[in-house]
């Protein structure tokens, strides 16, 4: 009698599944990298955007309604259900002078913000001259 036995042993099945399992994980961690990846690059799109809004409301005021002090702000905003304090930091300084008299400014805007304990920031900065003498 010739004794023919098909199919998986318990221990080949066990390393099988060992395999898979470590595949299986190391895949989930891909996704959890790529996740978090994407919430970082969702508030750093949303920081740019707050910067890129202070800064058109500064830049639309007169060259003599801005003054030159430092204003420290605080924004919430929602991105996709995520609600994400923002703190901005505007800065209006004198940059050129003629004879005494102001003839550009540097608006300065710095908007930063914490995720996972990690301090990010964006900066945007720009310069706006007068024409009149």
């Amino acid at each position: 009698m010739i004794n023919d036995i098909r199919g998986f042993t318990l221990v080949e099945f066990l390393v099988a599944t060992v395999i898979l399992m470590v595949g299986l994980l190391g895949m989930l961690q891909g996704v959890n990298l790529a996740m978090d990846k994407n919430v970082e690059n969702l508030l750093r799109n949303e920081a740019i955007i707050v910067a890129d809004e202070r800064m058109m409301l500064k830049r639309g005021k007169q060259f003599d309604a801005l003054s030159t002090i430092t204003s420290n702000l605080s924004t919430q905003r929602n991105s996709r259900g995520i609600f994400k304090n923002y703190s901005i930091l505007e800065v209006v300084s004198v940059a050129t002078t003629d004879s005494g008299v102001p003839r550009s400014k540097e608006i300065s805007i710095n908007v930063t913000w914490k995720y996972r304990n990690n301090r990010n920031s964006h900066s945007a900065s720009s310069f706006v001259s007068t024409t009149s003498k």
